[in-house]
C-alpha cells in the first residue's frame, strides 16, 4: 500500500518533537463506527473540560461588572453619565485587536503555552480591578482585560478544528461556549454570596467579586499548562495508532489541501467575501448576548425585584440557554446543517425581546428574558462552526477566518455597551427594540448564506465529473491533481459548503 508522509498541523516545535507519521492514502483499516466513537469520546474527555472551564472563567471575569454594578460600584467610584457604559465599551476595541495576532500565535506557539500565558495575565488584571479607586483605574483595567482575553475565544475555536472533522466541531464548540451561559448563572449565584462580604478588609462587595473571581481564575491557570494538549501529533494520551487515525481523518476531511504557515493564507481569508457576511452575522448575535450578559441583573431589578433577588433571578434564563445551545448544536452536527437552526433561534430571540419591549407585566417580561436567552446564545457556536466548516485550505486561513468572525462579533460588544442606558429604564424599550433590529439583520444574512451555499453546491454538483467520496473529493481526481489544486482552498470543484 502506497503511503505518503504528512507533516501534522502544529507548531514547528511540535513537529520536531513528534515522529513523522505515515498516513495511508487509502481508508483506515480497523476503525469502524464503534471504534471511531470511542476515539472521539477519548478526545472529548481530554480536550473539552479544561477549555470549558477556562472559558467559563474568562466570560465570568469579563461580565461580572454587571453583577458588581448592583453592589454600588458606580456610587463608590463616582461614575456618572455614560462613564459606566464607557468602562464596558473600552474593553472591546482592544479585545478585537488581539484576536488575529493571537490566532497566529496559536499557530506559531504551542497552545498550552499561549493560552496559559494570557490566562495568567487577565487573572492578575481582574484581581487588580478589585482595588481601583476611580473611573480612570477601572478604564485601565478594562483595557488590559480586553488585550489578554481577546485571544481565548477565537483561539479555542481554532484549536477545536485541529482535532475534529467539520461535522463534529459544532457540538464541541457548543459544549465549550455553553460555559458562557453557565458563567452567567454561576456569576449571579456567586455575586449573591459575595454580597455578604461587604466591609471585609474595608473593601465593598463589588471589589470582592473581582478579587475572588480573579483568584479563582489564576488558580486554574497554574494547572492549565499541564492539562492542555497541543496537537494530535504530540498528544500523549493517544496511542500511536490513535494519533495516526486522528490525523488521517482531518486530512481526509479537509480534502488533502495545503497546510503550512504562510501569510498568503491570511490574505486569502481577508479577501474572502463570505467571511464578512459571517462577521456581520456574528456581530448581530454578540450584540444581544453582551447586552444580555452585562445588563440582565439591571433589567430584572427594573421589574421590581431587589438587588439580591435580581442576582438570583438572572440564573434560570442562562440555564435554559445552556440546554438549548448544547442540544441544537448536537442536532446540527448530526444532520450536518447550520442555517435552518440559526433561522429558528433568531425567530425565538425576536419573540423574546418583543415580549420585553411590548408589556409592563413583570411575569411576561421575565418569560421574555428566558426566550431571548434561548434564542441568542445558540447562535454563536452554530455560526462559528458554520464559518469554520466552509473555509477550505490551510488551517491558517481557517484560524484567521474564525478570528475575523469573532472580531466582527465583538464589534457588537461595543454597541452592546450603549444599548441599555440608565435614562431609558426601567422598561428599556429602546434597547430591546435595537436588539430586535440586530437579530432581524442576522436573520436575513443567514437566509442569504443558506440560499447561496445551496445554489453553489448544486452548481458544483452539475460541473463535477464522476462520483464523489464521502469527503467530497471526486474519485477520478489523482493525488497529483489534489496537490496541484490544494492551494485553491474552498474554491476547488470538490469542496461542498455546509448549508
Amino acid at each position: 500500500m502506497e503511503e505518503k508522509k504528512v507533516i501534522p498541523s502544529s507548531t514547528e516545535e511540535a513537529t520536531s518533537a513528534s515522529e513523522s507519521i505515515n498516513i495511508p492514502d487509502q481508508e483506515a483499516q480497523g476503525w469502524d463506527e464503534k471504534a471511531t466513537k470511542r476515539l472521539l469520546s477519548k478526545l472529548d474527555w481530554h480536550i473539552l473540560p479544561i477549555m470549558s472551564i477556562i472559558y467559563l472563567l474568562c466570560f465570568l471575569d469579563r461580565t461580572n461588572i454587571g453583577n458588581a454594578r448592583l453592589d454600588n460600584l458606580e456610587t463608590n467610584l463616582g461614575l456618572h453619565d455614560l462613564q459606566y457604559n464607557d468602562c464596558l465599551a473600552i474593553l472591546f476595541p482592544f479585545y478585537i485587536a488581539a484576536e488575529i495576532p493571537s490566532n497566529m500565535m496559536m499557530k506559531r506557539v504551542r497552545p498550552s503555552i499561549w493560552l496559559t500565558f494570557i490566562m495568567v495575565c487577565w487573572s492578575a488584571v481582574m484581581i487588580g480591578q478589585g482595588f481601583v479607586k476611580d473611573y480612570s483605574g477601572l478604564m485601565a483595567c478594562r483595557v488590559l482585560l480586553g488585550v489578554f482575553e481577546g485571544g481565548l475565544f477565537p483561539g479555542v475555536n481554532y484549536y477545536i478544528t485541529q482535532w475534529y472533522c467539520k461535522h463534529e466541531t459544532g457540538f464541541r464548540m457548543a459544549l465549550f461556549f455553553s460555559a458562557a451561559t453557565l458563567a452567567g448563572a454561576f456569576g449571579g449565584i456567586l455575586a449573591r454570596g459575595i454580597a455578604e462580604m461587604s466591609g471585609v478588609g474595608n473593601l465593598p462587595a463589588w471589589a470582592w467579586i473581582f478579587i475572588l473571581e480573579g483568584l479563582l481564575s489564576i488558580l486554574v491557570s497554574f494547572s492549565a499548562y499541564w492539562l492542555i494538549h497541543d496537537y494530535p501529533a504530540t498528544a500523549k494520551f493517544l496511542t500511536k495508532d490513535e494519533r495516526t487515525e486522528v490525523q488521517r481523518r482531518l486530512l481526509e476531511d479537509h480534502g488533502h489541501l495545503l497546510d503550512d504557515f504562510n501569510l498568503k493564507y491570511v490574505w486569502q481569508a481577508i479577501t474572502d467575501w463570505k467571511i464578512y457576511i459571517f462577521m456581520l452575522t456574528c456581530m448581530a448575535a454578540f450584540c444581544p448576548i453582551y447586552s444580555f450578559s452585562l445588563f440582565l441583573p439591571t433589567i430584572i431589578r427594573g421589574m421590581g425585584y431587589t438587588a439580591n433577588n435580581a442576582q438570583l433571578m438572572s440564573v434560570p434564563p442562562y440555564v435554559c440557554a445552556c440546554f438549548f445551545t448544547i442540544v441544537a448544536s448536537w442536532l446540527a452536527d448530526k444532520w450536518r446543517t447550520r442555517g435552518v437552526f440559526l433561522l429558528g433561534f433568531q425567530v425565538v430571540a425576536i419573540a423574546g425581546f418583543a415580549m420585553l419591549a411590548g408589556t409592563a407585566n413583570a411575569s411576561v417580561q421575565y418569560a421574555g428574558t428566558v426566550l431571548a436567552a434561548i434564542g441568542i446564545f445558540p447562535q454563536v457556536p452554530l455560526g462559528i462552526a458554520w464559518n469554520s466548516s466552509n473555509v477550505g485550505g490551510s488551517s491558517l486561513k481557517r484560524g484567521t477566518a474564525i478570528a475575523m468572525q469573532v472580531m466582527g462579533g465583538n464589534t457588537g460588544g461595543i454597541i452592546a455597551s450603549y444599548v441599555y442606558l440608565t435614562r431609558d429604564g426601567p422598561r428599556y424599550i429602546k434597547g430591546h427594540s435595537i436588539l430586535i433590529g440586530f437579530v432581524g439583520m442576522a436573520f436575513f444574512l443567514t437566509l442569504l448564506m443558506t440560499v447561496w451555499c445551496r445554489r453553489e453546491n448544486t452548481r458544483r454538483d452539475a460541473l463535477a465529473d464522476g462520483g464523489s467520496t464521502g469527503a467530497g473529493v471526486p474519485q477520478s481526481l489523482t493525488d497529483e491533481q489534489k496537490l496541484l489544486e490544494r492551494d485553491l482552498a474552498d474554491r476547488v470543484l470538490w469542496f461542498r459548503y455546509t448549508v
